[in-house]
């Protein structure tokens, strides 16, 4: 497998972490997590614009700057990483923007399901798997719907030269 890493590929997910990190004080907590729409939007445009891998890592150092300086809670990693990856995927396989619709695949069902079964019980705290594929859900799916009209406005606003390389 052959990885190039891209400097503006990783300049852009410098972009979207700091863009993520600083949209992290508009949550609304529910329960031992915290509802992020925002996060989620961002998440389903990065995985379309920069691909699976490059969103991941956004996800990744994301929720590692949100837990340290706390705005987000140890969810915060399986709700961050797994919803930019899946987008990243299916766009990568589909080549199509409805990709952004896939982001609650990945953070509801994976990293909810990861929440529920790894998480919550690591640090002690009760709640079904369903609970946090439900709370996931709610913050995902809006977010997911937002990324699409996001990624339509931003490639009717944005001349195509600058989608090239991406």
């Amino acid at each position: 497998m052959n990885m190039k890493i891209s400097s503006r590929k990783m300049a852009l997910t410098g972009l979207f972490i700091a863009l993520e990190v600083l949209l992290s004080g508009t949550s609304i907590p529910v329960g031992p997590s915290r509802v992020m729409p925002l996060q989620h939007t961002l998440n389903a445009v990065c995985g379309i614009l920069l691909g699976p891998w490059y969103a991941a890592l956004a996800g990744l150092f994301t929720a590692v700057i949100r837990v340290s300086l706390g705005t987000g809670t140890i969810f915060a990693f399986p709700g961050s990483i797994f919803g930019g990856l899946v987008v990243g995927c299916f766009y990568r396989f589909f080549k199509r923007d409805e990709a952004a619709f896939a982001e609650p695949l990945g953070t509801a069902l994976i990293g909810g399901v990861l929440s529920g079964l790894v998480f919550a019980p690591a640090i002690g705290t009760t709640g079904s798997t369903w609970y946090f594929v439900y709370i996931f859900a709610l913050s995902s799916v809006p977010g997911a719907i937002l990324g699409f009209f996001l990624i339509k406005l931003l490639r009717k606003i944005l001349p195509e030269k600058l989608w090239e390389g991406l």
